[in-house]
């Protein structure tokens, strides 16, 4: 068997609980991304995209014929999301460290007008995706399936585009997903969104010293 092979069957078993190791996998690689993108470096983009295509497959566990029956397409899509905008944010970050900047991002905060299309953004996203996911057979609650979509949309664009408060989005995420998992049965998925969770409050903080160290620099 080759590892690829090894990698879309191998499976832990904990307790009653089968949890397919490309979950496992798929989210470290997420995680990964998150640390390459606290510290503002291009490799976070590709490491990204690996973990998306793993976890695409894990979230529509009846078409993949996985032990989780359970499709969370909001979940799915989002990963599908992940690739085309990290694709952006990968030559965004990767033409700004060969510019004079020579840095992949300066993190800043988003204009007013920025926030509040944020805002508004993640509502009506919400509000539009749920009947469709709905139609299509989404796991329930699906008002948070299409909340995790959203959100994950404006985090990753936001990140891209070096808005700090991209982070803060990412915790309105993992506070519905942590509980959506859970109910779902992902319970590796849900363990790591805790972890992502915490991670992503460091991540903010960190963004905003180096705002601070900046605007000290220049003053």
């Amino acid at each position: 068997m080759n590892p690829i092979e090894w990698l879309f069957d191998a499976q832990l078993q904990i307790g009653t609980q089968t949890i397919l190791w490309r979950e496992v996998v798929g989210n470290v690689f997420g995680i990964a991304s998150a640390v390459g993108g606290m510290r503002r470096k291009v490799w976070a983009w590709p490491v990204g995209i690996i973990g998306n295509v793993l976890l695409f497959t894990v979230f529509l566990g009846a078409v993949f014929g996985t032990p989780n029956p359970v499709n969370l397409l909001g979940q799915a899509g989002r990963q599908i999301m992940f690739i085309v905008v990290s694709i952006f944010g990968w030559v965004a970050w990767q033409r700004s460290r060969n510019s004079t900047v020579h840095v992949a991002v300066v993190p800043h905060w988003a204009s007013n007008r920025a926030r509040i299309l944020l805002g508004v953004g993640l509502i009506a996203g919400t509000l539009v995706l749920t009947p469709i996911f709905r139609a299509l057979g989404s796991f329930e609650p699906v008002w948070a399936d299409a909340w995790i979509f959203t959100g994950s949309l404006l985090a990753t664009y936001g990140m891209a585009r070096g808005w700090t408060e991209f982070w803060l989005i990412w915790v309105a995420v993992d506070i519905v997903g942590v509980p959506l998992l859970i109910s779902a049965g992902y319970y590796a998925s849900a363990v790591l969104y805790l972890f992502y969770g915490a991670f992503t409050l460091v991540g903010f903080l960190v963004w905003v010293r180096v705002q601070r160290r900046r605007a000290a620099l220049l003053a």
